[in-house]
């Protein structure tokens, strides 16, 4: 599966060259996804999902420090400056606000592609050591990030967290009541045909992965490899 960088630099031939250089020296293992402004890369950053943030310094519009501290709100995702202001002070503010690492320009193609695939790799490690894993479903708990063989999945509230614990205590049986206890909590006149409401619910989005929750009469649920 590839993995996707957004790039966001004003600079057209900076952009155009990266996107380029970056396909061909992975042959196609590595996407970059280019913006041209800050506006245009928080777009991307809303509706999309990205394994890496490249982020210009100077950005007409929204710069490039504010752009990072708005995606560390939002999503955990390694961010890189590229950038010309090498003054220490500039440096040390970028990684309090949460930047992993810069680069300064004019910089190297082959650098920073060496530097995007170290991070990447200390990512997926990290990641891989928070994933749920049960047949072909996929958690991951730090980014909440859901896949099906490997297919992104979003689910409703209530229907995430049914599957989250599922997760947490795959081959258990887990009965209705413990679902409405610590799903809904305190909420009241909740019944237990609620549960199931919700579990028909996750089985459809989760479409042939669905079977791996077993009904278990009179009892509950089952998730199963």
């Amino acid at each position: 599966m590839s993995e996707k960088i957004l790039l966001v630099e004003d600079d057209d031939k900076i952009r155009n060259i990266v996107c380029e250089y970056f396909q061909a020296k992975s042959d196609g293992q590595l996407e970059v996804i280019g913006a041209a402004t800050g506006e245009e890369g928080m777009e991307f950053i809303q509706n999309g999902s990205f394994d890496i943030v490249l982020l210009d310094v100077m950005l007409p519009g929204i710069d490039g420090f504010t752009m990072c501290r708005r995606i560390r709100k939002t999503v955990d995702v390694p961010i890189v400056f590229l950038t010309a202001k090498i003054r220490e002070e500039d440096r040390l503010y970028g990684y309090e606000i949460g930047c992993d690492d810069y680069i300064c320009k004019p910089f190297s193609f082959a650098e920073l592609y060496a530097k995007v695939n170290v991070l990447l790799k200390r990512a997926n490690k990290t990641n891989d050591d928070k994933t749920i894993k049960c047949g072909s479903i996929s958690l991951n708990t730090v980014s909440l990030i859901l896949t099906v063989d490997g297919l992104e999945i979003e689910l409703p509230p209530k229907e995430f967290e049914i599957l989250y614990y599922l997760m947490q205590h795959k081959g258990w049986v887990v009965s209705r009541e413990t679902l409405l206890n610590r799903i809904w909590g305190d909420e009241a006149y909740v019944e237990t045909r609620v549960v199931d409401n919700h579990v028909k619910n996750l089985r459809k989005a989760l479409g042939s992965a669905g079977a791996q929750i077993k009904t278990i009469v009179s009892k509950g649920y089952k998730l199963v490899e």
